[in-house]
């Protein structure tokens, strides 16, 4: 019998709830009482309203004189755009000495190693660590990702892989948001080493790498130290820097 009371209260409250809410969106001679006023009442500036706020009826303060948004692409600027003329996309390293005391954007392993960072936390788990395309989304039915070692990525400018990296391209979202100017140029410069790291030829690498890689040619199949048969085999940070250029 209690049992029934709860329930016969419970349909109660919700018919009269429905009731009232019904209600919303009706003229009335005064004022309704409102259970979800849904933010309708909030301390907001609308258009075409002044505000009391400030002196001059202004909703907020106008910018200091010069100020620009932080990392405000410049027009037809090729470190912030990619682009040559705003048309035209270009190719090189836009190297530039430090500002604000941040680090130099040069050709360097220094750089080379913050490109290889930002690209293992940004882009390694759809592009793979060595750039083919197999990054741990594969896994999960992600396809399509781009294999930077296909010959239309590695003809590709760096101008488009940068507007790539900060605008996105395809079923691939920009992460402009999250990655500055400079890291995306670093990241340019990894990928470049990558591809050379799977491209690359004999006398690309240093006499010293080069008489290490016939040492280990010449030692029996299976040996510890032959380097052979390593697929995405990185390459030392010096190494890269000289070949990215």
């Amino acid at each position: 019998m209690k049992l029934s009371y709860a329930f016969l209260s419970i349909a109660l409250v919700i018919v009269v709830v429905v009731a009232m809410a019904r209600g919303r969106g009706h003229h009335f001679t005064s004022p309704p009482f409102e259970i979800f006023p849904d933010m309708n009442y909030q301390d907001k500036v609308k258009d075409q309203v002044p505000s009391e706020f400030f002196a001059n009826g202004n909703s907020a303060r106008e910018p200091v004189p010069g100020t620009v948004a932080e990392e405000m692409p410049p027009v037809g600027d090729y470190w912030a755009t990619g682009k040559f003329d705003g048309n035209h996309w270009g190719t090189g390293i836009p190297v530039h000495d430090s500002i604000n005391g941040e680090r130099p954007l040069q050709i360097d392993a220094a750089n080379m190693e913050r490109g290889r960072e930002r690209y293992t936390i940004s882009c390694a788990v759809c592009h793979g660590a060595s750039g083919d395309g197999k990054g741990i989304t594969s896994k999960y039915g992600l396809n399509g990702v781009a294999n930077y070692h296909q010959e239309m990525y590695r003809t590709m400018s760096d101008g488009e892989i940068f507007n790539t990296i900060g605008n996105g391209k395809g079923q691939m979202l920009g992460y402009g948001y999250n990655i500055t100017i400079d890291d995306r140029w670093r990241i340019v410069m990894y990928i470049r080493a990558l591809q050379r790291s799977q491209n690359a030829k004999l006398e690309d690498a240093s006499p010293e790498e080069q008489q290490k890689i016939q040492d280990a040619g010449k030692k029996p199949a299976g040996s510890a130290s032959n380097v052979q048969g390593q697929p995405g085999k990185q390459l030392a940070s010096t190494e890269a820097t000289e070949i990215s250029k």
